[in-house]
Formats: structure tokens, C-alpha cells, sequence
């Protein structure tokens, strides 16, 4: 069995890893806005489009063929809960720039997802090394609560931008604001500036 990269999240190796008004905790919370959705894998797709020289829809096993990576993080949720030392398994957001040409124009990336659901991400936070799209969490296949069969993981940031049930990501030389972004919740979300509400 090949043995996949492991990729350390900085936020893992922080002294105090806790962040401001935050609590850890040892489940796993399942939070969200709506019904989960019901996903079928083999309609599933991937679409990635907007500033993009040939737009891309991926099927799920086109997915699940590109290069793996783990990424060892903690969550931050910006209803106050902590998680640490999660190991996620997916694909690197920076393996999509092998398969598709970003036009230089493009600063943000919209995530689309199940329900009509977006988040937006500059460029910036969104290829970082520790982003990745995740199949698994700790060893296991995400389960549809908490976004099977694929979500976005960005650790750095509140967990909202973790987008569950992603179905697109749109690059875009504007940023727009997501649903919770614009339901009161900060552009961004630094949990270490707590950068909850806007």
C-alpha cells in the first residue's frame, strides 16, 4: 500500500493551540443550516469554472483518481468548539492548478455546494498546503452529516468555510459573499483575531 504525504497544519504547531474564546472538545459536532442532503455518488460531479481557460466537470471516480495527500489539523468552529489533531485524507487544493489554467484575473474562489450553499475564500487562503477537498476523516469516509462524499477543509479559518457537500468551485476576480458571510458572519474568519461577525 503506498503511504500517503502527511502535511502538518501550522495552526498544530502553535504552543497553545486553543484559540481565543474557544473550548476543545472531543466529539465531533454536526452543525450546519438545512437538511442533509441526499447525495448520489454516481451523479455526483465537480464542477470547476468562471476565470478558467477550459471549465472541468469531474466525476467522483475522476476525483477519487487524483493524487491523495493526509492532512493533520484542528477545527475551529466559530460557535466556540475546538477539535484537535483531526487526520483528513482528500485532495490538495493545489492539485486542481494541474488540471485546469486560472486566468490571472482570478482573486477569489466561490465554493459551491449541496442547497445552493456558497462560501467565498481569497486565492490566497484557498491554495494554501494544508487545504484540501477530504473524503475521509480520521480513517473514515466523511459521513453525510458531516459533508460525504466530499468537503472542503480549510484549517487556518473558522469551520464554516469548510464547506460541506461541495459540488463547484468558481474563481472569480471579485469576492462575494457566501450565505453566512452574509448573514452577519466575518468576510474571512481568522479564528486567532476572532474574526467571527462581520
Amino acid at each position: 500500500m503506498h503511504t500517503l504525504k502527511t502535511i502538518e497544519s501550522p495552526d498544530t504547531k502553535r504552543p497553545g493551540r486553543i484559540p481565543p474564546g474557544q473550548r476543545q472538545v472531543a466529539d465531533f459536532p454536526v452543525l450546519h443550516y438545512g437538511s442533509i442532503p441526499r447525495v448520489d455518488p454516481k451523479k455526483w460531479t465537480l464542477k470547476l469554472f468562471g476565470l478558467v481557460e477550459d471549465e472541468k466537470s469531474l466525476s467522483l471516480d475522476e476525483f477519487l483518481a487524483l493524487p491523495h495527500v493526509l492532512v493533520h489539523s484542528d477545527i475551529h468552529c466559530v460557535t466556540t468548539w475546538s477539535r484537535l489533531d483531526n487526520l483528513w485524507e482528500g485532495v490538495q487544493t493545489l492539485a486542481l492548478m494541474n488540471i485546469i489554467r486560472i486566468m490571472p484575473e482570478a482573486k477569489f474562489a466561490i465554493i459551491h455546494a449541496s442547497g445552493d450553499f456558497t462560501t467565498n475564500l481569497s486565492l490566497q487562503d484557498f491554495f494554501q498546503e494544508d487545504v484540501l477537498l477530504a473524503i475521509k476523516h480520521d480513517g473514515h469516509v466523511i459521513t453525510p452529516e458531516h459533508g460525504y462524499p466530499v468537503r472542503l477543509v480549510v484549517p487556518r479559518l473558522y469551520f464554516w468555510k469548510s464547506a460541506k457537500w461541495v459540488t463547484g468551485i468558481e474563481f472569480t476576480s471579485e469576492d462575494r459573499p457566501g450565505f453566512w458571510e452574509s448573514h452577519g458572519y466575518h468576510n474571512r474568519g481568522d479564528p486567532w483575531l476572532e474574526e467571527r461577525y462581520s
